[in-house]
């Protein structure tokens, strides 16, 4: 785990194909042969790539079981953080880095679990792979789980996948709510919107000032809501919820979510579920939010072109062609021209969590964390699953870690996960693993 925090997998600077090599050399110590170990990277991305791991079954012919996990993290500058990001420092009880979370947790977890295996013996009914990844942060134009899907498919073959995407859930006093897994997700879309114009000399402002009515389409966009929606996964999360939240005492916060369940249209139900939780809102409808601006050309001069970046999750079923139109509209202005950029090109359907995948969760929460629910999620961002679900090996997010509603700082400055939490969901993981490596 340190290993892994400590190599720098960013996108301007660092390099998966170093902690790739690294996690394979552990292996390689642990007794793996090289014929089990595959490391892949496109000639044009030598920085970008992965690996690829089996542990063998007693049946060749059992499907295999495939654990994926992403070693690319987001940037991270020295000066914004109070520690140095890519310095594994344990303090107050929480191990801070860059990554330290998302996703070299489940990494780390994954290469400990095979090397654990073998130092076993363990003979599995099904074999079990590990593909480590570059890419789903972005920043790049390769992703290593779309490679595999496109060119290797035959190394990451499985009935099934865990990949990352849910965790335990934690209230602000620390105490466990529940166990998420993701059954599903949305679509990660961005866009441009953008305005140009003939500008000027800065001496002689004009009211038609590309600048300001970029910010005003801004404006009506962060002010619009899309439609509320809902999704078997999301459905599933609000009714187990409700339990949870009627159990601590939030009756009218239990009440709205079944109220929701019953009619997605029941606005005040919406807002005070909305307004409780950003997790929450998110889960209900597609978002968009500004992200990146970039304007002007000179300081004495009237801007010629402004344009804004818009991440957008798009729900299940809506096409971000709609949402494109959408944003047009939002817009308000003719000038403000809305393209995407970069299609991602896949949305997947959700893959059905059977009792074989949801059973064993639901059996080791109760033994490890007595009393918490497993709650099904939709999840509202999106991870590399969707590349394997859209060729039929379904994927679900789980990972036996707990985060506060603050998720770690995932993504912000100073991303941490509490020492505790990582190491028991290490060992609840690993049992995960086995009883799946041994169903029928």
């Amino acid at each position: 785990y340190k290993e892994l925090v400590e190599t720098n997998t960013t996108a301007s600077v660092g390099s998966c194909t170093l902690a790739a090599e690294r996690m394979a050399a552990r292996l390689r110590a642990a007794g793996y042969p090289d014929s089990d170990l595959t490391l892949f990277s496109a000639p044009e991305y030598p920085r970008e790539g992965g690996l690829v791991a089996v542990y063998h079954a007693k049946d060749p012919k059992a499907k295999a079981i495939l654990l994926l996990a992403h070693i690319d993290v987001v940037e991270a500058k020295r000066e914004d953080w109070t520690r140095d990001p890519f310095k594994l420092v344990e303090e107050n009880g929480n191990f801070y880095a860059r990554g330290a979370s998302d996703d070299k947790a489940e990494a780390a977890i994954w290469v400990d679990t095979l090397i654990r295996m073998r130092e076993e013996h363990f003979t599995p009914k099904h074999t079990i792979k590990m593909a480590l990844t570059c890419g789903e942060e972005g920043g790049s134009r390769f992703n290593g789980a779309e490679w595999l899907v496109q060119n290797r498919r035959d190394l990451i073959e499985a009935s099934f996948a865990i990949n990352e995407g849910a965790s335990g859930e934690l209230d602000a006093s620390g105490k466990p709510v529940s166990m998420t897994v993701e059954a599903g997700e949305k679509t990660y879309q961005n866009y441009r919107l953008e305005i140009t114009n003939p500008g000027g000399h800065s001496s002689r402002p004009l009211k038609d000032n590309a600048i300001y009515r970029l910010s005003a389409a801004l404006t009506r966009l962060s002010a619009y809501e899309f439609p509320i929606q809902l999704a078997d996964g999301s459905k599933a999360y609000l009714l187990g919820m409700a339990k949870v939240q009627e159990r601590q005492g939030h009756a009218d916060i239990a009440a709205a979510m079944l109220a929701i369940v019953a009619n997605p249209q029941d606005t005040a139900a919406v807002s005070l579920v909305s307004g409780r939780d950003p997790s929450w809102a998110a889960m209900l409808h597609t978002t968009c939010v500004a992200t990146m601006l970039d304007a002007g050309h000179a300081a004495n001069a009237l801007p010629q072109r402004a344009r804004a970046t818009v991440n957008c999750r798009i729900f299940p079923g809506v096409t971000p062609q709609q949402v494109r139109d959408t944003l047009q509209g939002v817009a308000a202005d003719a000038g403000v021209k809305v393209d995407l950029i970069e299609p991602m090109g896949v949305s997947a359907p959700a893959p059905a969590l059977t009792p074989a995948v949801l059973g064993p969760v639901e059996k080791l929460t109760e033994e490890f964390w007595p009393g918490v629910p497993v709650l099904p999620v939709l999840q509202s961002g999106a991870t590399d699953g969707r590349y394997l679900n859209s060729v039929d090996i379904p994927t679900f997010g789980i990972e036996g870690v707990f985060m506060g509603p603050d998720l770690g700082h995932i993504h912000g400055l100073n991303e941490y996960i509490g020492v505790d939490s990582l190491l028991k969901g290490r060992e609840f993981m690993y049992r995960l693993v086995k009883i799946y490596a041994e169903q029928p």
